[in-house]
């Protein structure tokens, strides 16, 4: 099973660029889309076939041209539900859930905490809503993978210039803390698992040949249940792929 996530920074965008053709070549079983920033009834027909052979599920931000999330998957008895039931987190369309035979996949888009700061405590608190509910299903003995943009990155190893962004939103303390939290409480970031030691990124600003230089942060993850992890074959970060400021990112899974 491959699922392949992409903060796309406007669908719509991606699809004038013509950057769409390489997801549909590589035809993941499913595509977690993040930053949509469209509605489905904003798509033309000839868009809206793109998606063929896969059930879309839609979760557009009440505001528009802002967020939102997009689920595409081929298994027709998945079950889906928008958001995880707080509504001040809900309204911003940032969450899908899909739940499969055996696991549970949130598709979400995390939120930024603004360069000046304004939204770090709404970013902190959905961080830590989502893990509650998280806790609840992994008590109940539910297989979990999230994946999407977090908007953070973890570790030193995650961004080129580390030194330099420690009060920058996206690589605080406080922040950084939370993903800490997530692996603490039974995930496991699969990339960093299988690749301890690689520097690679999934995201880079479009200011000053940032992707050329490959001055980049690794935003993008899938955090998995340790229970999962055995049945990660790779994750693969596809850096050569463009369209948007941040690059997709695919794990492979025997289920």
């Amino acid at each position: 099973m491959k699922i392949t996530t992409w903060n796309v920074n406007g669908l719509r965008a991606v699809f004038r660029k013509e950057a769409w053709g390489w997801m549909k070549n590589f035809s993941p079983d499913v595509v977690c889309l993040q930053e949509i920033k469209a509605r489905e009834d904003q798509l033309t027909e000839a868009q809206k076939i793109e998606f063929e052979g896969y059930q879309a599920n839609w979760n557009p931000a009440e505001r528009p041209g802002y967020s939102g999330v997009l689920t595409l998957n081929k298994d027709e008895d998945a079950i889906t539900e928008n958001g995880f039931g707080i509504e001040k987190f809900d309204v911003e369309g940032r969450v899908i859930q899909t739940k499969f035979e055996d696991i549970r996949l949130f598709n979400i888009y995390f939120p930024n905490g603004g360069r000046d700061h304004s939204r770090v405590s709404y970013k902190l608190e959905f961080y830590k809503e989502l893990l509650d509910y998280c806790d609840q299903l992994h008590a109940d003995g539910e297989q979990i993978i999230i994946t999407g943009d977090f908007n953070t990155c973890h570790e030193e190893i995650d961004l080129k210039n580390h030194k330099t962004n420690k009060k920058t939103t996206g690589f605080l303390p406080e922040e950084r803390e939370w993903v800490s939290k997530y692996l603490e409480h039974g995930f496991v970031d699969a990339f960093r698992n299988l690749y301890p030691e690689k520097e690679q990124y999934s995201w880079w600003s479009f200011r000053s040949g940032a992707r050329e230089r490959n001055v980049g942060w690794r935003l993008d993850y899938f955090l998995v249940s340790e229970s999962l992890m055995d049945k990660v074959k790779d994750v693969v970060i596809h850096g050569d792929v463009f369209g948007s400021d941040h690059c997709p990112v695919t794990i492979d899974l025997v289920l």
